[in-house]
Parts: C-alpha cells; structure tokens; sequence
C-alpha cells in the first residue's frame, strides 16, 4: 500500500508530535504506555505491546494496549520471551508478518489470549543496547502492516530507546536525591543531637533531648527509656513521652532476656517489631490495647557495654526500614556515651564534695583546734603568773582573749560556707545585705553594697533571686578563706533584660590557671546555679589585683537572652 504525499506528510508531523509528546514526562511507567498508545495511532494497529529488558536482557515489563482488563485476567501468565517475542530480543531484526501462525517461530498463544494475526515487531534500541521491543498487532483495515508502518514504528523506537534512557537517568538521580536528602536528614539529627547532648551533664536533660528529637524525626506518637540498675540485671522504665503514658507504665520493670526490652539487653542488638500482636516476646497487652501496632527498641552502649535500651512505638508508621534502624543504633551509641558521661559526672561531684568536707575538716583540726589548744596554753601559763607579774598575766589573757576572738571568726567562716541558706520571704536586696552582715561579723573585711530598691525586684522569679543569693554567699565565703581582702564591693544593677551582680575584692587575687584549685567546689556550685536559670557567669582575677565574680541571670522566666 503505497502512501500519498498528503499521507506521507500527516504521518511525519504524527510522528513529530509523537516524538515531542515522548518527552512531556519523564516517568518510566507513564511513558512506556504512552509509547505503546502512539505506536497503536501511527500504524493503525488494534492492539500493541511493550516490552522492557532488565540489565541481563530478561523481559522485566510487558505493557498493553488494546486489551481490557478481564482479557489480561483470563490470560494465565504474562510473556515468557518465547517465540516471535525471543526472537525479537535476541536481535533478530525488526519482524513483519501477515499471519502468526504461519511463521516457523511462533509457539502459539496461551489459553484465553484474544486472537492476533499480523504482526509488526521493532527493538527498541540505543547503540548497541537493546531497551525493549514495541509489538504491534491487527492492522485496522488491512490485512498486514506495510513497509511505511515499519519504517514510522522504528522512527519511534529511535525516538523511544532516547526517552526511556532519559527517563529511567532522571528516576536514577531522583532516587539518588532522594537518598542524599534522607542522608542529611539524618546527619542533621545526629549533629543536633550530638550538639545537645554535649551541652549537658545533667542526665535528665540528656534523656529528654534524645527522646524528644528521635520522636520528632520519626514522627512516631510514643518513646521510652530503660536504664539498667545497678544489679546489671534489671531494665527500669525511667522515662516516657507521648501518649499511652498509662498503658507503656503497667510494666515498667524487665529482666535481662524477659520481653522485648530484656532480649535487646541480652543480645545488644535492636528489635525491630512491625506487627505487636504477632511478637511473642513483647509483654505490655496495655500497649496493644491502646493502638500501638509496631515498635523499634535499641540498646544504649557506652564502651560496648549496655546502659539501657530506648524504643519508639507506632500506631500507624510504615515499617522501619534498614536505614533507619542503623541510625537509631547509631544514635544509641551516642546518647549511652552521654549517659554513662553523665553519670560519671554526678559521681565525680559527689567525690568532689565529700574531699572539700574532708578538706575543710582538715583546716578544722588543723587550725581551728590547734588554735584552741593554743588558747589553753596561754591561759594556764597566765595562772601561773597570776602570783609573779600581774601585768604580764593579764597581757596574756587579753591575747587569749583576741586569739579566742579569732578562732571564733574561723569557725564561723567555715559554718558560713557549709551551712545551706534559703532566701525565705525576703527579696533579693534584703537577703544580700542579710548576707553581708553576717559576712562583717566574723572578718575584719568592710562591705559595700549597692542596689536597686527592692520593689524594683518585683518581676524577678524567685528561682533567678535564689541564684544570686546563693552565688553571693559562696562567692563570700572564698572572700573570707582565701583572699585575705581588706575591702568588698558589691553591686546589683538592671538592664533591660538581665539583672547583674558583681562582686569585687581587694585581697590578695591569684592566677587565673589556678581557679579550681583556689575556688574550690564553690565555683562549680555557683556556674551551675546560674546556667539552670539560664544566665553565666565570669571570674576574674590576678596577682595582687583582687578579685571580681560578675554574674547575670534573665530578667524573665526562660532562656538566655543574647
């Protein structure tokens, strides 16, 4: 059937609209039943095929076109490659037929298939490599395709191998973006929760900042973390955010191995559990109950040994894939350090004030006492002279009675350190000047203090008040120990958003490299009262040069401002 001018000219601009329609989306699926549609409406076939290679030349993909859907459902199996359809994949060059049936190489259609009998077949190739095939069947009003239709048909299979080739480039580098982006997602979330776990040595905030962030990040309804006690055989529940707090807390105790808390602390490897009603080994038929339907538990590590385990639980996530359960054991090392660093912190503290009381004991015995054992001395040897030198004997009682005077402004330096203090029903002013009275009473040191009138305190919380009064009175009882000071000056000020309290000595100052060992345990009892209110703190000193603490904390509940 020869074509005319006029037809010949139809079917090219066909074929360019084809070829532009080609590249209007780059989905593969979309597009490999798009190619097979064009193909049907250029050659005037009734029913098309396309069929698509894996990476080995296997048939991966048949799409139809023509078909309805009960006539693909009585079919028993999609193509093998067999017959006409291998030999177009094995290269065998486009096929053109008038009667299947009738060709040599065709193996018959299965049971159900509708009836076919011309054939035109096209690869679809770019270079060397074979993509896939376009199958064209029942030429519409003519008893075989013509030699036009194959020439257009593999118009468009040129066209199509370039369209799928830059569909399937673009799903690769859309996958692949998607990957990245998951991937800094993840770095994200480790980086802001390595970023907040090492701003803290305070164990509770370290468990609340891993849990927050990993229920944030997994968008999951309910967390909770179980720390191991001390007989290293028992997990305790120790927090729990989310909802179901009553139904996670019906079993709050486990044993290495029992349920699925125990067996992640038996194996040090995560559970991962996407049906709860199926898992055997999880205990809590509360959890069940409450809609609960998938959770993923983690042990907490810290130098390879186990700390606790934390898990995730979920009514309706899709499952934790394997990314994700790297991560969280991931993040499960990372909070078991901070854990573990948390509580060694606590117990360096504890160690760090039983020394300072042994220290402090120490003075005692060793000035204080002997100081007394001096005293007594001196008095008995004032007896004895009461008969000979009167005059001599009561020199030696008057300095009895100064060295007396003296140890009793020791004793009361050291009870003025460790004896706790609480503001009351004061106002701030009202207690420094409280504080500073006391301090005038038992060292020689004169005190001046200056200060806003306390109405102007009235907006303050009463947690930012007791901060500064407990910063002024360690900062005093340094004054009194160490510095020797023949002056203090203090000073309350306000500014807009922050209230300030400086404290300066005239003593005897020392080198800044040497702060812990001169401030001793106060220093660290004073940074950490005023960051739990969310201000700071800075200590300066020298040689000679006194000394002088300024502290600030917010004007306003919260946290830091600037």
């Amino acid at each position: 059937m020869l074509l005319t001018r006029e037809q010949l000219q139809d079917r090219l601009i066909a074929l360019h609209r084809a070829s532009l329609e080609l590249v209007k989306d780059v989905s593969v699926e979309t597009l490999l039943e798009r190619i097979a549609s064009l193909a049907c409406e250029l050659a005037g076939a009734r029913y098309a095929a396309l069929g698509v290679l894996d990476e080995q030349g296997k048939l991966k993909q048949f799409i139809t076109v023509g078909m309805t859907a009960e006539e693909i459902k009585r079919i028993p199996h999609p193509p093998r490659g067999r017959g006409l359809i291998g030999a177009l994949m094995k290269g065998g060059g486009t096929i053109r037929i008038p009667e299947i049936g009738d060709d040599p190489r065709s193996v018959g259609f299965p049971i159900g298939h509708a009836h076919m009998r011309s054939l035109l077949g096209v690869s679809i190739q770019v270079g060397e490599k074979q993509l896939g095939q376009i199958y064209l069947t029942e030429k519409i009003d003519f008893p075989e395709f013509t030699e036009e239709d194959e020439k257009v048909i593999e118009m468009l299979a040129a066209y199509a191998g370039v369209a799928i080739q830059n569909a399937r480039l673009y799903e690769s580098l859309r996958k692949h973006d998607k990957t990245l982006g998951r991937r800094n997602d993840d770095l994200a979330l480790l980086n802001h929760l390595n970023s907040a776990l090492a701003s803290t040595l305070e164990l509770e905030d370290i468990l609340n900042k891993t849990l927050a962030q990993l229920m944030a990040h997994f968008k999951v309804e309910a967390g909770e973390i179980f720390l191991r006690e001390e007989d290293g055989q028992t997990l305790r529940l120790v927090l729990h955010r989310g909802q179901a707090a009553d139904a996670f807390w019906t079993r709050h105790r486990f044993k290495v191995g029992e349920g699925s808390i125990g067996l992640v602390a038996e194996t040090m490897q995560p559970v991962i559990s996407h049906d709860l009603r199926k898992n055997k080994h999880f205990l809590r038929e509360a959890v069940i109950q409450a809609g609960f339907k998938q959770i993923a538990c983690i042990p907490l590590t810290a130098r390879g040994e186990l700390v606790g385990v934390l898990s995730l639980a979920s009514r309706s996530r899709k499952p934790f894939d394997e990314d994700e359960t790297q991560l969280l054991v991931s993040v499960g090392a990372g909070a078991g350090t901070a854990i573990e660093n948390a509580r060694l912190h606590s117990n360096a503290r504890r160690v760090a004030v039983l020394e300072e009381r042994e220290r402090i004991g120490m003075d005692l015995h060793d000035g204080v006492i002997q100081s007394i054992y001096g005293v007594g001395m001196a008095l008995e040897n004032a007896r004895l002279l009461m008969r000979e030198d009167i005059q001599q004997a009561d020199d030696r009682i008057q300095k009895a009675i100064d060295d007396l005077n003296s140890t009793i402004r020791d004793i009361r330096t050291y009870i003025l350190d460790l004896r706790p203090r609480d503001l009351g029903d004061d106002g701030l002013m009202e207690g420094l000047k409280r504080l500073t009275a006391e301090f005038q009473q038992n060292t020689k040191a004169e005190v001046v203090i200056t200060g806003p009138k306390s109405d102007h305190l009235g907006d303050l919380p009463q947690s930012h008040a007791l901060a500064l009064f407990h910063i002024c009175q360690e900062a005093l009882a340094n004054v009194a120990k160490h510095a020797q000071a023949v002056k203090v000056t203090m000073g309350l000020w306000l500014s807009s958003d922050r209230i300030l309290l400086e404290i300066h000595d005239d003593g005897r100052g020392f080198v800044m490299a040497d702060i812990n060992k001169m401030m001793g345990h106060g220093l660290a009892n004073m940074l950490t009262r005023v960051h739990n209110v969310g201000g700071d703190l800075d200590v300066s000193s020298a040689p000679g040069e006194g000394t002088t603490i300024l502290a600030w904390v917010p004007r306003s509940q919260g946290g830091r401002s600037g």
